[in-house]
């Protein structure tokens, strides 16, 4: 602070990750954002939580704190699906796991209220978006009320948070209230909300948090009520009562155009660490030669907290933002010569786009479920043109799509599979088809099995077609809500009949806010029908044990290389292969 000048701060921001000055870090963002309008920004990375002395380092700050748990919301990044603790977390110093608390949002914002009493905090980040409302927390097996109630913060914002942090430090320094701001929620005390008269058009109002407590139906209707809301062209906010008080959801924000996108991913970061870590940050090596390209996600699968954080509107970069930071990277002494991903959300969503104006009179919680909207437009030729100018940057070897791949997406893109598959595949290609069996799919939101098959069948022919040897990584779900062990068989059967051991599974995760969430508390589906949900370990176990099973080979058989050789991870068109690994595929 003395360095540059600053007496005192204008903003303090916390967070519960080592800090990475990189755009794929939400609070690197959010403080060059803040810091390019003019204000002075401090940021305190995996503060003690046990002492209000370890964010006063820097003084109090004139406007506000503002608080994130993480790249990862608290509960997930600390517990497994088994509720057991993980044993380690890519976002700390050496993945040293426990550098967080629980509900790490809540405890840090109180914290912040212990060091520096009366000053405005505000939250943000993905934690915040998935439990702005009365939600489901696994980890608890319990209904909570929305996070600003446990951490007494002024204000939450939901989203990426680009748009309403601008407009909070606008109004913080003019000394503005804070009410109305889009993409903003907030508690307010007995007369206030007395005192508050909704716009029937501007407002919603969802179950209560004692009609909560009271029914577990009500978080069925408050999930398809908060889902129909989030369409940022037509959503409404959302209303909940607590007794007396009343929690008010602002509106979501306007997705970024094309342009402030870019202006967001072309701040000053430094794209490093901070110096004052001596050993790896796992995260920060799985990205440090990607480059982000799109956000959002058209899925709305309901087993995914992206689309409550990052919305249904796919947001791309301009090809001119994506070549200027391509040739930075290559330009790097530390870049190898290799792109490690050009992506988001997916590999192949970059350049599709919603039709607002039939986006105004929608409220479908997927834009590819149960059948793509005519609106979506995704015939994958920006990415194709992307592509083949960041082959042509000098110092670029290779570059790789390792975001995975929207297989209903892909089948209506022949021109980019192709493309995909004879350049941008390090010898492995991530797709997700989560399951086989068509009811657990329709639970899910995600196309058929045939989609899966097809694309197994059309990726063997491109491949051989390319004069190249490679592999499919399939990401499947174990114990989904609607899951039986009959369903189960359907992914077992297809399994054992190719002789293939999964290189990544996973095992469900009810994420906060979450459609599949309420299915798992509720044991019901959407419509109100009864399905079966495995709950405890005992339960959980079996299925997940159908993806674990180590499968046997044999040489020169169905599943075998030529001359017998085993092949050794991921998929090869139908009879494909793996290496009986057992990674856990994180939430």
């Amino acid at each position: 602070m003395e360095k540059v000048g600053f007496e005192e701060l204008d903003i303090l921001l916390v967070t519960g990750d080592c800090y990475v000055d990189h755009p794929s870090f939400g609070i690197a963002i959010i403080g060059r954002l803040i810091s390019s309008l003019g204000y002075r920004v401090g940021i305190v990375a995996q503060p003690d939580w046990t002492t209000p002395e370890s964010l006063t380092a820097m003084g109090r700050p004139r406007l506000g704190v503002g608080v994130a748990s993480g790249n990862m919301d608290s509960m997930i990044n600390l517990y497994t699906a088994a509720r057991r603790l993980r044993r380690d977390d890519a976002f700390s110093e050496d993945g040293v796991p426990g550098r967080r608390p629980p509900h790490a949002l809540g405890v840090y914002a109180q914290l912040a209220r212990r060091a520096f009493p009366g000053v405005t905090v505000f939250l943000g980040g993905i934690e915040a978006s998935l439990r702005r409302i009365a939600h489901y927390d696994y980890w608890q097996d319990k209904i909570r009320p929305t996070v600003l109630a446990d951490s007494k913060a002024d204000l939450l914002t939901y989203g990426m948070g680009e748009r309403p942090t601008v407009e909070i430090m606008e109004r913080l320094a003019a000394g503005r209230d804070l009410a109305g701001i889009r993409g903003t929620a907030r508690l307010l005390g007995k007369k206030e909300a007395e005192a508050f008269l909704p716009d029937p058009e501007r407002y919603v109002e969802i179950p209560s948090y004692e009609e909560h407590l009271a029914s577990k139906d009500a978080l069925m209707t408050s999930t398809k009520m908060l889902e129909a809301e989030m369409n940022p062209y037509r959503g409404r906010g959302l209303l909940q009562r607590y007794g007396d008080r009343l929690l008010v959801v602002e509106p979501p924000p306007l997705p970024l155009s094309p342009q402030e996108l870019d202006r967001v991913h072309e701040l000053p970061y430094v794209r490093k660490p901070h110096p004052k870590y001596t050993k790896r940050i796992p995260a920060f090596e799985t990205i440090s030669s990607s480059i982000q390209v799109v956000r959002g996600c058209p899925g709305g699968c309901a087993f995914c907290g992206l689309v409550a954080h990052q919305g249904h509107c796919v947001m791309s970069r301009s090809p001119e933002s994506i070549h200027r930071e391509a040739v930075a990277l290559a330009s790097s002494p530390e870049f190898k010569g290799t792109i490690s991903d050009v992506g988001g959300a997916a590999g192949n969503i970059y350049g599709s786009s919603n039709d607002p104006e039939r986006c105004a009179k929608c409220r479908r919680a997927s834009c590819l479920f149960p059948a793509p909207c005519p609106g979506y437009k995704c015939d994958g030729k920006a990415l194709v043109e992307v592509l083949r100018d960041l082959r042509r940057i000098p110092g670029v070897k290779h570059v790789q799509i390792n975001s995975g791949i929207r297989l209903e997406i892909a089948l209506r893109q022949p021109e980019l599979l192709k493309e995909i598959i004879c350049h941008h595949v390090s010898g492995h290609l991530k797709v997700a088809p989560e399951h086989l069996d068509p009811e657990v799919l329709r639970l899910m939101r995600k196309g058929s099995a045939e989609e899966f098959y097809d694309f197994l069948d059309r990726f063997e022919v491109m491949s051989r077609e390319c004069g190249k040897e490679q592999y499919v990584i399939p990401l499947f779900i174990s114990n989904f809500p609607g899951c039986t062990a009959k369903a189960m068989k359907v992914v077992e059967d297809f399994l054992n009949r190719h002789h293939w051991s999964l290189q990544q599974v996973q095992d469900y995760i009810p994420l906060p806010m979450t459609m599949g969430a309420a299915m798992y508390y509720c044991g019901k589906d959407p419509q109100g029908n009864p399905i079966a949900v495995n709950r405890g370990l005992a339960e959980r176990r079996p299925q997940i044990q159908v993806l674990k099973q180590v499968r046997t080979w044999r040489p020169g058989g169905k599943g075998a290389a030529p001359g017998g050789k085993r092949r050794d991870q991921g998929f090869h068109g139908r009879p494909g292969g793996g290496n009986g690994g057992k990674k856990t595929r994180g939430s």
